[in-house]
């Protein structure tokens, strides 16, 4: 099996270089049926890593190491803090990291002290550059106050940015948000700067070398841009993004925005992004949506589909048909039970796939030790079981929002039908959730109450008359033809049914 690297050099070869595939096989010795696959397809096969490399990082201990630093510059000369001196008071605080980590940030923190940046103005071409980076915002999501994650994506030419926010930085996030952002921009920089994100990056090594995760790899390959990392600690490499971080949170999320879920947030954003289009940066003589109708035709153009933005992991049903993803258990429907089944992981939602079938969907959760149900899964045991009806917790949780007219229609089957059969038929009516509008099978069960046909059948009948109402039919005119208004006027003969039995 090829490498990622060795596919995306295929890939540019044949799509950015246009060789043939005999100059590509002669010069890379692949054969031709490893290179077809490679230009079919940018994702190498998938493998699981076995055990967890540890990461240890200085992460929430630099504001502490800054507050040691700021306390170190008042005290006498000969008396201020050493590197040492400061590992050992973070180590007491429950740093668990090297010394050496320690003291690279402790002596970049005073050389920034000493003396001030100054940074050489740039100048980009249309279409070539575009810079990456995530920022954090709190908004009020369904009146709950909490912290988002969001993507900024900025060309650098024309300063055209997209913003897609998140719950979490996770790598599908990071992949589908660039999607999305290429969408908007219609096109693909040649050249994508980032930070040293975990998403891309799995190990910085010397200099501007990277080893890269073999998933932002394949992303790469498909879309066929370059990409380029920032030194550590020298954000200045990406300035225009992180301006642009911070423009978005002044500017696109101040006020807090107030919005139901990330559907609406995001649209919000989307809104932003295109308004800003009439914005003309400073010393630029253009706006910014001009200067990006100059730079879309220098763009690559968008890969025919794209990237599948999701983690795939294999996973095992288990007896309660659910299956686990990080802690969290999802449902799978009881006539699925295939014991062992794929969870696709989008940044918004859980699909469980059997083959080739999408046997589940769910909105994903962010929690941690959450069951996420859906109680028409567990329906058709229900139906087999219905001694269990009082004690199901996915069937307790949707009856703790239905409306109070399932509760009259079950006492009604329960009083009914007294032999034990009105729980099942309850039941087989909640069936019709998978086949109709939540909305329309209430209607439905309120007319059947009404009309005294409260069963699964009358409800049935209900449901269609709600989906196929009647259309009346207007009489026609014929004023203009006298002689046509006595047709259907006549009186019935029954005298001719009686010949037809007579056999005439």
């Amino acid at each position: 099996m090829i490498q990622v690297e060795d596919r995306e050099q295929i890939r540019r070869a044949y799509f950015v270089e246009h060789k043939s595939l005999r100059a590509i096989a002669r010069e890379l010795k692949h054969s031709r049926m490893v290179i077809r696959e490679a230009l079919a397809s940018a994702e190498p096969r998938r493998y699981t890593l076995k055990t967890a490399r540890p990461a240890p990082q200085l992460g929430e201990f630099k504001a502490a190491i800054d507050v040691l630093l700021a306390e170190s510059a008042t005290q006498p000369r000969k008396q201020r803090y050493t590197a040492r001196k400061i590992f050992g008071q973070v180590q007491a605080q429950g740093y668990a990291g090297s010394e050496v980590t320690v003291r690279r940030y402790v002596a970049l923190q005073r050389q920034t002290a000493r003396k001030r940046d100054v940074y050489l103005p740039l100048e980009f071409d249309p279409g070539q550059d575009a810079q990456v980076d995530w920022g954090e915002a709190e908004v009020l999501l369904a009146d709950e106050r909490i912290t988002v994650q969001f993507l900024v994506v900025r060309l650098n030419y024309s300063r055209r940015t997209f913003v897609r926010a998140y719950p979490a930085q996770k790598q599908e996030a990071f992949f589908e948000g660039q999607v999305a952002a290429f969408h908007f921009l219609e096109g693909v920089p040649h050249t994508v700067t980032y930070d040293n994100l975990a998403t891309a990056v799995r190990r910085v090594l010397e200099g501007r070398n990277r080893e890269e995760q073999h998933a932002f790899v394949a992303f790469r390959s498909h879309h066929l841009f370059e990409s380029r990392f920032c030194t550590p600690g020298q954000g200045h490499e990406k300035g225009g993004v992180e301006s642009g971080v911070g423009y978005v949170r002044r500017n696109f999320l101040t006020p807090m925005p107030n919005v139901p879920d990330f559907a609406a947030l995001n649209a919000h954003l989307l809104a932003a992004c295109q308004a800003d289009g009439a914005r003309t940066v400073d010393r630029q003589p253009v706006t910014i949506g001009e200067a990006w109708a100059l730079e879309q035709p220098q763009l690559r153009p968008l890969p025919e589909h794209d990237f599948l933005c999701c983690a795939v992991v294999p996973v095992t049903l288990n007896p309660y048909s659910q299956v686990v993803y990080e802690t969290n258990r999802y449902s799978v429907p009881v006539e699925s039970a295939y014991r062992q089944l794929v969870l696709k992981a989008y940044p918004f939602q859980i699909e469980i796939v059997h083959g080739e079938q999408v046997v589940a969907r769910h909105p994903r959760s962010y929690g941690r030790q959450q069951d996420v149900c859906d109680p028409l899964h567990y329906l058709p045991l229900l139906e087999q079981r219905p001694g269990a009806f009082e004690h199901a917790k996915p069937l307790r949780q949707w009856r703790a929002q239905w409306a109070p007219v399932y509760e009259q229609l079950l006492a009604h089957l329960q009083v009914h039908r007294p032999q034990g059969d009105g729980i099942p038929e309850f039941v087989r009516i909640l069936k019709l959730h998978r086949e109709h509008p939540a909305v329309l099978i209430e209607r439905a069960v309120r007319q059947a109450l009404t009309l005294g046909c409260a069963h699964l059948e009358g409800i049935r009948l209900c449901l269609h008359q709600l989906e196929h109402p009647d259309v009346p039919v207007s009489p026609l005119d014929l004023s203009h033809q006298p002689q046509l208004a006595a047709i259907g006027q006549a009186p019935i003969d029954l005298h001719r049914y009686e010949a037809l039995l007579e056999g005439a």
